[in-house]
């Protein structure tokens, strides 16, 4: 079970663009997390008429570690470190480690 999945609301803790929040859109391997409007670069995308892709310079996120990254927790506004653990019935679930609430259900 990994720490971050997609669709989680995650903060940026370091790098460029440190304090933006956003949504996982997706997991790349273990180590890589592309999160909306985070870490944008410029792409120069070739046309295609057969398709009807416009060319030019298109704005577009790039991935970034998982590591320059944390879980955003709503109580306490701050990004916070995620922990595992079982339930009475035997299901694994994450939880927030400043408050101990549980994040899945």
């Amino acid at each position: 079970m990994k720490r971050i999945r997609k669709g989680d609301e995650v903060i940026v803790v370091t790098g460029k663009d440190r304090g933006k929040r956003g949504k996982v859109l997706r997991l790349e391997g273990d180590q890589r997390v592309l999160v909306e409007s985070v870490n944008m670069v410029k792409r120069h995308m070739r046309g295609n008429p057969l398709q009807g892709k416009p060319g030019g310079i298109l704005d577009r996120e790039a991935f970034v570690h998982v590591s320059n990254v944390a879980l955003f927790n709503p109580v306490t506004q701050k990004a916070d470190k995620v922990g595992f653990r079982f339930l009475a019935d035997g299901k694994k679930v994450r939880f927030f480690k400043s408050n101990g609430e549980i994040i899945d259900n």
